[in-house]
């Protein structure tokens, strides 16, 4: 199914004509309670400034829809609740097939759903920032061609980070500088998923420039989007970052599945923390063009998901070698996702678990009894001490070059010769507005006195201790996995290029959802599948906020 180039966004009231007033489902309302509540917090990230959008007008989300979702209505919402709320993609398709809903009742569930919860000033989460205005009509399609569906992604609603491109829709990183951006074609992903039959459903929020902007600010909140709340605990608990949006979306339910992106723990973080599935690839299984970037070294998009087998459907979907990312030629061509989880077992397998986080950690104990209770061989480890001194510089020395190069060949011509510097000058024209949290990290980058012969320097050492961390335990024990926690190991996978998959291992006494990670070497997402698609069986720890 073709993703049709009239995506269009409706950010903004005045996306209305003016005998098109929008109906008022979505009123301001009064956050001095919330921001009063927070602003002792002992967690300083969530201190909040503000909670609801300046730029947004969420009125104009639903004027495409307005009628057919007043003629689907409550009874309709209810009756079908129970085939769509936490089933995974094969058990929609499955409903589908059976007759008993069609992709166009699915996906205005979805949209009757978000309305629903994202009018309500007591359950919005404001993690939906646009939606697909021809989602509608884009699912009728997929039933009148349901017959040539070659892939289970076939008709599903997929929600995307508001930094990955969507022709004529507006891609915004969150920031008040691209709030009307139309980038002139999809990312390669996007196209990817269409072309499998992905209906694309809108875009959510996320951390300011891929929470590469601001210091010590709050996770999730963007000028465009402001504040993303987690559905476990809305002010509570942190939504992790940067997929703040993908990651609080799917746990809510708004979707099939999301796709989010990572630098360092942007997909693992907001996956754990909202009780999701998120797999951080191999750097080049996906393709980056058309992602605004943070780290050409780093970055990588990745499917956030309710299941591991919906994750493997969507991963399968975004697969593919691109031309304007080369990296993704150095991925194998025959992958075996679903294969994974059909031949998912932990009898046999050695994992190890960080002696540190058994002690301290009573989930990830428990975890690792779980495991032992499946029959895998769970060995208590001690990584070596590495360094990863250097970091931050390389991805200020890699944001330099990569975001010019963004606004140069796949941003709006009228961003041509943009830069983090003009960036920066935009933000001071209002700075309550454009960056009430500062840009501190903005500021590092272009102080950072790195020089591209530094850099490579930097990335090949910092590779080196990555790799290190992780290769030295799994050869002296023979191990398929290294286990940890959320995204607490995050960096070292990004520096060793290795994938991690997050599935969730349960929730604290006070509520908050927490992830067990997967890590294993490069190009390995068949075994980091299959490992939790086995623990996922076993421990079914997911339940709905």
């Amino acid at each position: 199914m073709k993703l049709h180039a009239a995506l269009a966004v409706v950010l903004f009231a005045t996306a209305c004509t003016p005998t098109e007033a929008p109906v008022e489902h979505w009123k301001r309302y009064d956050e001095t309670a919330t921001l009063a509540a927070n602003a002792e917090h002992e967690n300083v990230r969530m201190r909040y400034q503000l909670v609801q959008s300046k730029f947004q007008d969420k009125n104009a989300l639903w004027v495409p829809f307005e009628a057919e979702l007043n003629a689907f209505g409550a009874d309709r919402y209810a009756e079908l609740a129970p085939l769509i709320l936490e089933q995974d993609i094969p058990t929609l398709q499955g409903h589908v097939a059976a007759g008993r809903m069609t992709y166009e009742d699915l996906t205005t569930f979805y949209l009757y759903r978000i309305r629903q919860l994202e009018s309500d000033s007591s359950t919005t989460l404001h993690a939906v920032v646009a939606l697909n205005p021809d989602a509608i009509e884009e699912a009728k399609e997929c039933d009148r061609q349901r017959e040539e569906a070659a892939h289970p992604v076939y008709g599903m609603p997929i929600l995307l980070k508001d930094n990955i491109n969507t022709a004529s829709m507006p891609t915004t990183a969150g920031a008040a500088l691209l709030a009307e951006h139309t980038p002139p074609e999809n990312a390669f992903i996007v196209d990817q998923l269409a072309s499998k039959g992905a209906l694309i459903l809108g875009k959510v929020n996320l951390s300011e420039w891929a929470y590469f902007f601001c210091d010590d600010c709050p996770l999730g909140y963007s000028a465009v989007g402001g504040q993303t709340l987690n559905p476990y605990g809305r002010g509570d608990f942190e939504t992790g970052g940067s997929s703040s949006g993908s990651g609080a979306a799917i746990a809510a339910n708004y979707a099939a599945a999301a796709i989010g992106t990572e630098t360092s723990g942007s997909i693992l973080s907001p996956s754990s923390m909202n009780s999701v599935v998120g797999l951080k690839p191999t750097i080049g299984l996906a393709s980056r063009a058309g992602i605004v970037p943070i780290s050409s070294t780093l970055d990588t998009p990745g499917p956030m998901t309710k299941t591991v087998i919906d994750n493997a459907i969507v991963l399968d979907a975004m697969d593919g070698a691109d031309n304007a990312d080369a990296i993704t030629s150095e991925a194998p061509v025959q992958r075996s996702f679903f294969q994974a989880i059909a031949a998912a077992t932990l009898k046999g397998k050695r994992l190890g678990a960080i002696a540190a986080l058994v002690e301290g950690d009573s989930l990830y104990a428990a975890a690792v009894e779980a495991l032992r209770a499946s029959g895998a061989e769970v060995i208590e480890i001690t990584p070596p001490e590495v360094s990863l001194n250097g970091f931050l510089s390389v991805l200020n020395g890699d944001m330099i070059r990569d975001l010019p190069r963004y606004f140069n060949t796949a941003a709006a011509p009228e961003f041509a010769g943009m830069d983090v510097a003009g960036a920066m000058a935009f933000n001071r024209q209002d700075s309550a507005l454009h960056m009430p949290y500062g840009q501190a990290r903005f500021e590092g980058i272009v102080a950072d006195p790195i020089t591209e012969g530094g850099l490579d320097s930097l990335i090949a050492g910092l590779h080196a201790e990555g790799k290190k961390f992780f290769d030295e335990p799994m050869a002296e024990h023979g191990l398929n996995a290294v286990l940890s926690i959320n995204n607490y190991h995050a960096a070292y996978a990004a520096v060793a290029y290795y994938p991690g998959l997050t599935v969730p291992m349960g929730y604290y006494a006070s509520g908050e959802p927490a992830g067990l990670t997967f890590f294993a070497p490069s190009h390995e997402e068949e075994r980091l599948l299959g490992l939790a698609a086995a623990y996922e069986a076993a421990t079914k720890q997911r339940r709905a906020p």
